[in-house]
Protein backbone atom coordinates (compact mmCIF):
# COMPACT_ATOMS: atom_id res chain seq x y z
CA UNK A 1 0.00 0.00 0.00
CA UNK A 2 1.62 3.43 -0.99
CA UNK A 3 1.57 6.36 0.76
CA UNK A 4 1.71 10.16 -0.19
CA UNK A 5 2.77 13.23 1.85
CA UNK A 6 1.19 16.52 1.25
CA UNK A 7 2.76 18.82 2.60
CA UNK A 8 3.88 22.67 2.26
CA UNK A 9 0.50 23.88 3.24
CA UNK A 10 0.28 27.46 4.14
CA UNK A 11 -3.23 27.05 5.59
CA UNK A 12 -5.52 23.78 6.19
CA UNK A 13 -8.95 24.29 6.59
CA UNK A 14 -9.72 20.79 7.67
CA UNK A 15 -13.15 21.56 9.24
CA UNK A 16 -13.02 19.19 11.41
CA UNK A 17 -13.88 19.90 14.54
CA UNK A 18 -10.78 19.10 16.68
CA UNK A 19 -8.61 19.89 13.88
CA UNK A 20 -9.67 23.13 13.09
CA UNK A 21 -7.25 25.51 10.61
CA UNK A 22 -3.82 24.85 11.06
CA UNK A 23 -1.07 26.57 9.51
CA UNK A 24 2.34 25.19 7.90
CA UNK A 25 0.20 21.61 8.41
CA UNK A 26 0.63 18.48 6.15
CA UNK A 27 -1.36 15.25 5.70
CA UNK A 28 -0.71 11.80 4.79
CA UNK A 29 -2.91 9.54 2.61
CA UNK A 30 -2.57 5.59 2.07
CA UNK A 31 -4.60 4.60 -1.74
CA UNK A 32 -7.66 6.81 -1.21
CA UNK A 33 -7.61 7.22 2.82
CA UNK A 34 -5.93 9.94 5.10
CA UNK A 35 -4.10 7.95 7.74
CA UNK A 36 -2.08 10.76 8.97
CA UNK A 37 -2.38 14.67 9.37
CA UNK A 38 -0.47 17.52 11.41
CA UNK A 39 2.50 19.67 11.15
CA UNK A 40 4.57 19.69 8.64
CA UNK A 41 7.76 19.13 10.80
CA UNK A 42 6.29 16.03 12.16
CA UNK A 43 4.99 14.44 9.20
CA UNK A 44 6.33 10.77 8.59
CA UNK A 45 8.64 9.12 6.05
CA UNK A 46 6.12 8.60 2.66
CA UNK A 47 6.30 6.67 -0.31
CA UNK A 48 5.08 9.67 -2.87
CA UNK A 49 5.22 13.96 -1.90
CA UNK A 50 3.11 16.38 -2.84
CA UNK A 51 4.34 20.04 -2.37
CA UNK A 52 1.40 22.09 -2.42
CA UNK A 53 3.92 25.34 -2.43
CA UNK A 54 2.27 27.48 0.60
CA UNK A 55 -1.70 27.34 -0.67
CA UNK A 56 -4.24 26.99 1.45
CA UNK A 57 -6.04 23.15 1.18
CA UNK A 58 -9.65 22.08 2.32
CA UNK A 59 -11.74 19.30 1.73
CA UNK A 60 -13.44 19.23 -1.49
CA UNK A 61 -17.09 20.46 -1.70
CA UNK A 62 -19.95 18.36 -1.73
CA UNK A 63 -22.42 19.20 -3.72
CA UNK A 64 -26.07 17.65 -2.53
CA UNK A 65 -28.71 18.76 -5.08
CA UNK A 66 -27.73 19.10 -8.58
CA UNK A 67 -30.20 18.03 -11.52
CA UNK A 68 -27.38 16.88 -14.35
CA UNK A 69 -29.51 14.53 -16.69
CA UNK A 70 -30.93 16.36 -19.42
CA UNK A 71 -31.19 18.18 -23.07
CA UNK A 72 -31.19 22.05 -24.23
CA UNK A 73 -31.54 24.10 -22.26
CA UNK A 74 -33.87 27.33 -21.44
CA UNK A 75 -31.70 30.44 -22.02
CA UNK A 76 -34.96 32.35 -23.00
CA UNK A 77 -36.80 31.64 -19.96
CA UNK A 78 -33.29 33.69 -18.04
CA UNK A 79 -33.78 36.60 -20.59
CA UNK A 80 -37.24 36.62 -19.89
CA UNK A 81 -37.31 36.58 -16.09
CA UNK A 82 -34.21 39.68 -16.51
CA UNK A 83 -36.39 41.42 -18.25
CA UNK A 84 -38.84 41.57 -15.47
CA UNK A 85 -41.10 37.94 -15.94
CA UNK A 86 -41.74 36.18 -12.92
CA UNK A 87 -40.41 32.55 -12.78
CA UNK A 88 -42.74 29.69 -12.19
CA UNK A 89 -42.24 25.82 -12.55
CA UNK A 90 -43.86 25.36 -15.61
CA UNK A 91 -40.70 25.76 -17.94
CA UNK A 92 -39.87 22.39 -16.93
CA UNK A 93 -42.14 21.00 -19.50
CA UNK A 94 -39.70 22.17 -22.31
CA UNK A 95 -36.49 20.47 -20.59
CA UNK A 96 -38.84 17.55 -20.41
CA UNK A 97 -39.63 17.01 -24.00
CA UNK A 98 -36.13 17.82 -25.19
CA UNK A 99 -34.88 15.01 -23.11
CA UNK A 100 -37.02 12.92 -24.28
CA UNK A 101 -35.89 13.36 -27.48
CA UNK A 102 -32.44 13.07 -26.69
CA UNK A 103 -30.21 9.87 -26.76
CA UNK A 104 -29.03 8.37 -24.22
CA UNK A 105 -25.36 9.45 -26.42
CA UNK A 106 -26.66 12.90 -26.09
CA UNK A 107 -27.55 12.66 -22.46
CA UNK A 108 -24.90 11.03 -21.24
CA UNK A 109 -22.54 13.39 -23.02
CA UNK A 110 -24.11 15.79 -20.99
CA UNK A 111 -23.77 14.44 -18.04
CA UNK A 112 -20.44 14.04 -18.25
CA UNK A 113 -19.68 18.01 -19.37
CA UNK A 114 -21.00 18.97 -15.89
CA UNK A 115 -19.35 17.00 -14.34
CA UNK A 116 -16.41 17.83 -15.60
CA UNK A 117 -17.45 21.04 -14.48
CA UNK A 118 -18.38 20.21 -11.13
CA UNK A 119 -14.71 19.03 -10.38
CA UNK A 120 -13.23 21.76 -11.69
CA UNK A 121 -14.83 24.12 -9.65
CA UNK A 122 -13.53 22.16 -6.40
CA UNK A 123 -16.74 19.48 -6.30
CA UNK A 124 -15.74 16.12 -5.08
CA UNK A 125 -18.55 14.21 -4.48
CA UNK A 126 -22.45 15.03 -5.64
CA UNK A 127 -26.01 13.94 -6.21
CA UNK A 128 -28.02 13.42 -9.35
CA UNK A 129 -31.39 13.51 -9.73
CA UNK A 130 -33.77 12.05 -12.60
CA UNK A 131 -37.42 14.15 -13.08
CA UNK A 132 -36.40 15.57 -16.48
CA UNK A 133 -37.91 12.54 -18.23
CA UNK A 134 -41.20 11.82 -16.31
CA UNK A 135 -42.10 8.26 -17.77
CA UNK A 136 -40.88 5.35 -17.26
CA UNK A 137 -38.12 5.00 -19.96
CA UNK A 138 -36.92 8.04 -19.52
CA UNK A 139 -37.00 7.89 -15.84
CA UNK A 140 -35.08 4.69 -15.51
CA UNK A 141 -32.61 5.09 -18.47
CA UNK A 142 -31.92 9.09 -16.55
CA UNK A 143 -31.45 7.02 -13.12
CA UNK A 144 -29.24 4.46 -14.96
CA UNK A 145 -26.81 6.84 -16.47
CA UNK A 146 -26.88 8.76 -13.27
CA UNK A 147 -25.57 6.13 -11.72
CA UNK A 148 -22.29 5.96 -13.97
CA UNK A 149 -21.17 8.87 -12.46
CA UNK A 150 -22.36 8.91 -8.47
CA UNK A 151 -23.51 6.66 -6.22
CA UNK A 152 -26.22 9.15 -4.85
CA UNK A 153 -28.80 9.12 -7.43
CA UNK A 154 -32.20 10.26 -6.21
CA UNK A 155 -35.19 9.15 -8.52
CA UNK A 156 -37.61 12.53 -8.96
CA UNK A 157 -39.98 11.12 -10.94
CA UNK A 158 -42.62 13.38 -8.92
CA UNK A 159 -40.98 16.66 -9.95
CA UNK A 160 -43.97 18.04 -11.45
CA UNK A 161 -47.20 16.09 -13.21
CA UNK A 162 -46.17 15.88 -17.15
CA UNK A 163 -48.41 17.83 -19.81
CA UNK A 164 -49.83 14.26 -20.75
CA UNK A 165 -51.22 13.78 -17.28
CA UNK A 166 -52.54 17.68 -16.90
CA UNK A 167 -56.21 16.10 -16.06
CA UNK A 168 -55.65 13.18 -14.35
CA UNK A 169 -52.75 14.12 -11.79
CA UNK A 170 -53.93 11.38 -9.73
CA UNK A 171 -52.86 8.72 -12.27
CA UNK A 172 -49.69 10.24 -12.45
CA UNK A 173 -48.70 9.74 -8.72
CA UNK A 174 -50.17 5.73 -9.13
CA UNK A 175 -47.46 5.81 -12.21
CA UNK A 176 -44.83 7.33 -9.90
CA UNK A 177 -45.25 4.98 -7.58
CA UNK A 178 -45.81 2.02 -9.23
CA UNK A 179 -44.25 1.14 -12.41
CA UNK A 180 -42.37 3.79 -12.60
CA UNK A 181 -40.43 3.37 -9.25
CA UNK A 182 -40.35 -0.44 -10.15
CA UNK A 183 -38.24 0.54 -13.10
CA UNK A 184 -35.95 3.10 -11.02
CA UNK A 185 -35.19 1.65 -7.76
CA UNK A 186 -32.51 -0.62 -8.71
CA UNK A 187 -30.36 2.89 -10.12
CA UNK A 188 -31.63 5.16 -7.27
CA UNK A 189 -30.40 5.72 -3.57
CA UNK A 190 -32.78 8.73 -2.83
CA UNK A 191 -36.27 9.20 -3.99
CA UNK A 192 -37.19 12.85 -3.99
CA UNK A 193 -40.44 15.37 -4.46
CA UNK A 194 -41.20 18.80 -5.68
CA UNK A 195 -43.68 20.18 -3.00
CA UNK A 196 -44.63 23.25 -3.83
CA UNK A 197 -47.49 25.34 -5.78
CA UNK A 198 -47.64 23.94 -9.17
CA UNK A 199 -46.81 20.57 -8.39
CA UNK A 200 -47.51 18.04 -5.62
CA UNK A 201 -49.74 19.18 -2.64
CA UNK A 202 -48.28 17.72 0.87
CA UNK A 203 -50.49 14.35 0.98
CA UNK A 204 -49.31 13.35 -2.66
CA UNK A 205 -45.29 14.05 -1.65
CA UNK A 206 -45.98 11.92 1.69
CA UNK A 207 -47.53 9.15 -0.30
CA UNK A 208 -45.09 9.43 -2.58
CA UNK A 209 -42.13 9.55 -0.25
CA UNK A 210 -43.60 6.65 1.32
CA UNK A 211 -44.07 4.61 -1.04
CA UNK A 212 -40.09 4.89 -2.24
CA UNK A 213 -39.29 4.21 1.90
CA UNK A 214 -41.21 0.68 1.31
CA UNK A 215 -38.75 -0.01 -1.54
CA UNK A 216 -35.77 0.87 0.38
CA UNK A 217 -35.11 4.30 -1.01
CA UNK A 218 -34.33 7.58 1.69
CA UNK A 219 -36.21 10.50 1.45
CA UNK A 220 -35.64 13.87 0.71
CA UNK A 221 -37.17 17.07 -0.47
CA UNK A 222 -38.05 19.65 -2.42
CA UNK A 223 -39.63 21.98 0.03
CA UNK A 224 -41.16 26.15 0.67
CA UNK A 225 -39.43 27.25 -2.61
CA UNK A 226 -42.16 28.98 -4.16
CA UNK A 227 -44.10 29.74 -1.11
CA UNK A 228 -44.67 28.97 2.71
CA UNK A 229 -45.93 25.14 2.78
CA UNK A 230 -46.14 21.96 4.68
CA UNK A 231 -42.82 20.54 2.35
CA UNK A 232 -40.54 21.19 5.83
CA UNK A 233 -42.79 19.47 8.43
CA UNK A 234 -43.32 16.78 5.51
CA UNK A 235 -39.12 16.32 5.90
CA UNK A 236 -39.38 16.44 9.70
CA UNK A 237 -42.21 13.81 9.86
CA UNK A 238 -40.52 11.38 7.66
CA UNK A 239 -37.19 11.72 9.14
CA UNK A 240 -35.69 13.03 5.11
CA UNK A 241 -32.12 13.82 5.48
CA UNK A 242 -32.91 17.34 4.00
CA UNK A 243 -35.26 19.78 3.04
CA UNK A 244 -33.86 21.74 -0.15
CA UNK A 245 -34.96 25.51 -1.05
CA UNK A 246 -36.42 25.97 2.63
CA UNK A 247 -36.87 29.77 1.17
CA UNK A 248 -39.95 30.65 2.67
CA UNK A 249 -40.08 29.26 6.53
CA UNK A 250 -41.51 30.03 9.56
CA UNK A 251 -40.74 29.66 13.13
CA UNK A 252 -42.38 26.54 13.42
CA UNK A 253 -40.85 25.27 10.36
CA UNK A 254 -37.70 26.31 12.13
CA UNK A 255 -37.75 25.02 15.37
CA UNK A 256 -38.89 21.35 13.67
CA UNK A 257 -35.52 21.38 11.39
CA UNK A 258 -33.67 22.56 14.70
CA UNK A 259 -35.21 19.58 16.76
CA UNK A 260 -34.67 17.10 13.79
CA UNK A 261 -31.79 15.28 11.65
CA UNK A 262 -32.75 16.61 8.88
CA UNK A 263 -30.47 19.24 6.79
CA UNK A 264 -31.49 22.57 5.49
CA UNK A 265 -30.34 22.64 1.74
CA UNK A 266 -30.39 26.47 0.61
CA UNK A 267 -29.72 27.28 -2.94
CA UNK A 268 -28.95 30.88 -3.59
CA UNK A 269 -28.39 29.63 -7.21
CA UNK A 270 -31.94 29.85 -7.77
CA UNK A 271 -32.86 33.04 -6.14
CA UNK A 272 -29.84 34.62 -7.92
CA UNK A 273 -31.46 33.02 -11.37
CA UNK A 274 -35.45 33.93 -10.55
CA UNK A 275 -34.83 37.32 -8.78
CA UNK A 276 -36.77 35.27 -6.11
CA UNK A 277 -36.06 36.33 -2.40
CA UNK A 278 -33.24 34.64 -0.93
CA UNK A 279 -33.60 32.36 2.32
CA UNK A 280 -32.79 33.40 5.61
CA UNK A 281 -29.47 31.47 6.42
CA UNK A 282 -28.45 33.49 9.61
CA UNK A 283 -31.96 32.62 11.03
CA UNK A 284 -31.78 28.81 10.73
CA UNK A 285 -27.85 28.77 11.73
CA UNK A 286 -28.69 30.81 14.93
CA UNK A 287 -31.59 28.14 15.63
CA UNK A 288 -28.75 25.10 15.42
CA UNK A 289 -30.54 24.22 12.01
CA UNK A 290 -27.47 21.87 9.99
CA UNK A 291 -27.46 24.00 7.28
CA UNK A 292 -26.27 22.80 3.75
CA UNK A 293 -25.56 24.96 0.21
CA UNK A 294 -25.46 23.41 -3.16
CA UNK A 295 -25.66 24.72 -6.90
CA UNK A 296 -29.23 22.87 -7.38
CA UNK A 297 -27.84 22.73 -11.16
CA UNK A 298 -30.36 22.54 -13.75
CA UNK A 299 -31.17 24.19 -16.69
CA UNK A 300 -34.24 26.17 -15.76
CA UNK A 301 -33.56 28.34 -12.17
CA UNK A 302 -30.09 27.60 -11.52
CA UNK A 303 -27.24 26.79 -14.30
CA UNK A 304 -24.60 26.61 -12.11
CA UNK A 305 -21.85 24.10 -11.32
CA UNK A 306 -19.48 26.13 -9.37
CA UNK A 307 -19.78 26.15 -5.59
CA UNK A 308 -17.16 29.34 -5.44
CA UNK A 309 -19.93 31.12 -6.75
CA UNK A 310 -22.55 29.87 -4.70
CA UNK A 311 -20.42 30.12 -1.57
CA UNK A 312 -19.90 34.12 -2.78
CA UNK A 313 -23.91 34.28 -2.84
CA UNK A 314 -24.07 32.59 0.81
CA UNK A 315 -22.78 35.35 2.31
CA UNK A 316 -23.58 38.44 0.30
CA UNK A 317 -27.30 36.97 -0.03
CA UNK A 318 -27.77 34.80 2.82
CA UNK A 319 -26.26 36.11 5.94
CA UNK A 320 -23.87 33.67 6.17
CA UNK A 321 -19.81 34.29 7.18
CA UNK A 322 -17.09 32.81 4.95
CA UNK A 323 -16.25 30.22 7.44
CA UNK A 324 -20.16 29.24 7.62
CA UNK A 325 -20.40 28.78 4.05
CA UNK A 326 -17.69 26.60 3.30
CA UNK A 327 -18.77 24.63 5.85
CA UNK A 328 -22.13 24.24 4.39
CA UNK A 329 -20.82 23.55 0.80
CA UNK A 330 -18.77 20.79 2.62
CA UNK A 331 -19.83 19.39 6.64
CA UNK A 332 -23.13 20.35 5.59
CA UNK A 333 -23.05 19.12 1.72
CA UNK A 334 -22.41 15.41 3.62
CA UNK A 335 -24.84 15.45 6.08
CA UNK A 336 -27.37 16.18 3.53
CA UNK A 337 -26.44 13.45 1.79
CA UNK A 338 -26.01 11.38 4.90
CA UNK A 339 -22.15 10.83 4.26
CA UNK A 340 -19.95 10.18 7.11
CA UNK A 341 -16.48 9.39 4.67
CA UNK A 342 -16.24 13.17 2.79
CA UNK A 343 -16.87 16.86 3.71
CA UNK A 344 -13.95 17.23 6.35
CA UNK A 345 -9.84 16.07 6.38
CA UNK A 346 -8.89 14.17 9.38
CA UNK A 347 -7.91 10.45 10.00
CA UNK A 348 -10.01 8.00 7.89
CA UNK A 349 -11.66 10.09 5.80
CA UNK A 350 -11.48 9.90 1.82
CA UNK A 351 -8.27 11.97 0.51
CA UNK A 352 -10.78 14.86 -1.34
CA UNK A 353 -9.20 17.81 -1.09
CA UNK A 354 -8.58 20.95 -2.90
CA UNK A 355 -5.52 23.80 -3.61
CA UNK A 356 -6.49 27.03 -3.82
CA UNK A 357 -4.43 29.82 -5.16
CA UNK A 358 -5.38 32.03 -2.15
CA UNK A 359 -3.83 32.70 1.44
CA UNK A 360 -7.04 31.78 3.01
CA UNK A 361 -10.32 30.52 2.13
CA UNK A 362 -12.14 33.46 2.50
CA UNK A 363 -11.28 34.63 -1.02
CA UNK A 364 -13.33 32.40 -2.22
CA UNK A 365 -16.18 34.87 -1.40
CA UNK A 366 -13.83 37.49 -1.25
CA UNK A 367 -13.18 37.14 -4.95
CA UNK A 368 -16.53 36.22 -6.55
CA UNK A 369 -15.85 34.68 -10.55
CA UNK A 370 -12.66 33.92 -10.16
CA UNK A 371 -10.99 30.76 -10.62
CA UNK A 372 -9.11 30.33 -7.38
CA UNK A 373 -8.84 26.46 -7.99
CA UNK A 374 -5.22 25.47 -8.10
CA UNK A 375 -5.29 21.23 -7.99
CA UNK A 376 -8.66 18.81 -7.24
CA UNK A 377 -8.35 15.73 -6.04
CA UNK A 378 -10.89 12.78 -5.25
CA UNK A 379 -10.00 9.76 -3.83
CA UNK A 380 -6.07 10.24 -3.75
CA UNK A 381 -6.31 10.61 -7.55
CA UNK A 382 -6.10 14.46 -8.88
CA UNK A 383 -8.94 15.16 -11.09
CA UNK A 384 -7.88 18.83 -11.70
CA UNK A 385 -3.71 19.42 -11.98
CA UNK A 386 -2.32 22.89 -11.47
CA UNK A 387 -1.87 24.51 -14.84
Amino acid sequence: MSSTLVTNIGLLDSQDDEIGMRSKAAFVFENDVITWLGAASSAPAADMQIDVGGRTVLPGFVDSHAHLVFAGDRAHEFAARMAGEKYSAGGIASTVQATRAATDADLRGNVERLVNELNNSGTTTFEIKSGYGLTTHDEERSLRIAAEFTSDTTYLGAHVVPVEFADNPASYVDLVTGKMLDACAPNAKWIDVFCDRGAFDVDQARFILNAGIARGLLPRIHANQLQHGEGVQLAVELGAASADHCTHLDQADIDALAHSETVATLLPGAEFSTRSPYPDAKRLLNAGVTVAIATDCNPGSSFTTSMPFVIALAVREMGMTPAQAIRAATVGGAAALRRTDVGHLAHGMRADFVTLNAPDTIHLAYRPGVDLIDQVWRAGTPIRKAA
